[in-house]
């Protein structure tokens, strides 16, 4: 996808401020003309509407970036993998779906970071499951969480912890945990960008202080989406909600007969409240999802 010159991050000294006063200078767009911008690239491939989306949304790739310098790798590679992840989510982007941009991409510039560092470290070799992807991405948090930075084995305490709330085997909390220190100690020495020093554990991310874009990037799509639906589900009165989750969220969903008995009407009056119970909570989320992103708008602009 060719969209004109976009700025990259010299590896001389100063290059990453003089990066981020250089994306600073491209204006944030109102939602009226990124859809038009949208518009014009998806219908007639205008290559000059697209790179006003990319590069409107640099200072969005940069915000996630900085959230993975944990990882020890330049600071530099790793924004240009978020922007060539944003040039994948501008390329596929269909903004009659009701959702702005950033909303959509920021999983692309995700994913686009966190492949780029697996692909870096050595952990590429024992495989990329999602399980490990979660603890690679998620062990250090969680260890922090529970004051658990020391070296060597966690605790068996500790890995039962950490193993219920990732939502893993404790085994592979032991596993990983191993290869995590064995790559990099969290007090290793660390040579980075700009000539700045320090220890593995001087880069981790702070949740007290990082901005709620970055917290929101750090966390697993899958928790996004289940709170936003658990909010979403409220709109439901008891019923709705009863066959709504019955029919939709179990693993074993009830029948239309059997939840026709358990409520004394017809299967086609289930079916008719399901519909209706989908469309409420589809709505729902669309609505959170656009409130969401007006907010991350604003924020952004309040940084430029």
């Amino acid at each position: 996808m060719a969209t004109g010159n976009i700025p990259v991050v010299s590896t001389a000294e100063g290059g990453l401020s003089r990066y981020l006063d250089e994306i600073r200078k491209f204006p944030m767009l109102e939602p009226q003309e990124e859809y038009i911008l949208a518009k014009r690239y998806q219908e007639h491939d205008d290559r000059d509407a697209a790179h006003r989306l990319v590069t409107s949304h640099l200072r969005l790739v940069a915000k996630i970036a900085m959230g993975y310098r944990g990882y020890g790798l330049p600071i530099g590679e790793v924004i240009s993998e978020g922007n060539v992840g944003l040039m994948q989510a501008v390329k596929r982007f269909d903004p009659d779906k009701g959702f702005r941009l950033a909303t959509y991409a920021m999983w692309w510039i995700r994913a686009a970071i966190q492949e780029y560092i697996l692909r870096s470290w050595s952990l590429v070799k024992m495989g990329t499951t999602a399980n490990q992807k979660r603890l690679f991405f998620n062990l250090r948090k969680a260890k922090s969480q529970i004051s658990a930075l020391e070296e060597g084995d966690l605790k068996p305490e500790q890995v039962a912890t950490i193993a219920k709330r990732l939502n893993v085997s404790e085994e592979e909390v032991i596993s990983m945990n191993r290869r995590l220190s064995g790559d990099a100690s969290l007090n290793a020495p660390i040579r980075a960008n700009e000539g700045e020093g320090g220890e593995w554990q001087d880069w981790l991310s702070d949740d007290e202080t990082e901005s709620q874009e970055t917290n929101l990037i750090a966390q697993d799509e899958l928790q996004q989406r289940r709170a936003m639906l658990k909010d979403a589900i409220e709109v439901l009165d008891e019923r709705e909600r009863r066959i709504f989750e019955a029919r939709r969220l179990s693993d074993e969903p009830l029948t239309l007969e059997e939840l026709s008995g358990e409520f004394g009407v017809s299967r086609e009056r289930v079916r008719q409240l399901e519909v209706r119970a989908f469309e409420k909570v589809q709505k729902a989320m669309i609505r959170a999802s656009k409130e969401r992103d007006r907010g991350a708008q604003q924020r952004l602009l309040a940084d430029a």
